[in-house]
This record gives structure tokens, C-alpha cells and sequence, in this order.
């Protein structure tokens, strides 16, 4: 609540350098912060009496806009990368997608690893499983594996994350 909508006959009163003024009537707070050319702003409105603050309160929230902002971008958002693989693969071409892994997950993503059973190959289910933990050995020193491999419909899927 700001200015003419704090509506308590006493308030406790915060000169604009943080310094206290006291308890003095609301009306008496408003004619301060008019003559000051600043907003009255009641900050603890559960106090007794309420707390209210003298601040210029267009600056406040740009001030409060752009921390939120800054927040923001030291977030880091973690993505999940896939990389798909066949039962039938061959050695090579799991080194390329293992290199491809380890980029992921040096670059701080998890990593999605999956396998498609088509038609028939659902059978050999546990040469998949073989596949991906041969590739979770392999990816070992940069990353661990977060979910174990399992079944998914045809898929057989597992997650891994990158290294603490």
C-alpha cells in the first residue's frame, strides 16, 4: 500500500535515510513524504502499529525489477540432450556418440540415452542393455548415471548426469 491508500490513524514512521522518526499520525507521514516529494510505503502492515518507509517507489520497483532480472541470468538452466542408438550398432560408431556425451556433459546437460527396438528386436533386449553399459563405462570419468537403464514401451533408456 502506498500513499493515500494506507488508511491506519498511527503508523511508525522510517525517514528515507533508514533512520527512525517515531510513531506519529498517518495524515501528519503523508504531509513528510509530499514535502519531501516522495511516497509514504507501508512495508510491515502486520506490525502494530504498521511500519511505513519514505522512498521514491517508481525507483524501488525498477531497482527490485532489474535484481529479479540479474537472477535470473545466473540461473543455469540444465537441459536434457538425447542421443539415440540401434541395437545393431557398431563399436565405432558408439565412440562417436560416447565423444558426443562427453561434450554434453561437460557442458554441464544431462544426458538421455536411448535405444529403439523395432519389429523383432524387442527379443534381444539384453543386447541393449549390454550396449549402455558398455557406454555409461565409457563415459565413466565425466559422468554418472542418474536413472539405470529400463524398459520405455520399445525403448530402452537411460539418463546420465555429469560429474559433481
Amino acid at each position: 500500500m502506498i500513499n493515500e491508500q494506507i488508511r491506519d490513524k498511527e503508523v511508525r514512521l522510517i525517514d528515507y535515510d533508514g533512520k527512525q522518526v517515531g510513531i506519529v499520525p498517518s495524515k501528519e507521514a503523508q504531509k513528510i513524504a509530499d514535502d519531501r516529494r516522495l511516497d509514504l510505503v507501508k512495508i510491515a502492515p502486520g506490525a502494530k502499529p504498521p511500519v511505513c518507509k519514505i522512498m521514491d517507489y517508481g525507483k524501488y520497483r525498477f531497482d527490485m525489477a532489474k535484481k529479479e532480472k540479474e537472477a535470473k541470468k545466473k540461473q543455469k538452466v540444465i537441459e536434457i540432450k538425447e542421443l539415440r542408438l540401434s541395437p545393431s550398432i557398431d563399436t565405432h560408431d558408439v565412440q562417436v556418440k560416447v565423444k558426443k556425451a562427453i561434450e554434453f556433459l561437460k557442458n554441464g546437460d544431462k544426458v538421455k540415452v536411448s535405444i529403439r527396438f523395432r519389429g523383432r528386436e524387442i527379443g534381444h533386449s539384453k543386447s541393449g542393455e549390454a550396449i549402455l553399459d558398455d557406454f555409461a563405462s565409457q563415459i565413466a570419468e565425466f559422468g554418472v548415471i542418474d536413472k539405470a537403464p529400463k524398459m520405455e514401451a520399445r525403448s530402452l533408456v537411460m539418463f546420465l548426469a555429469p560429474k559433481a
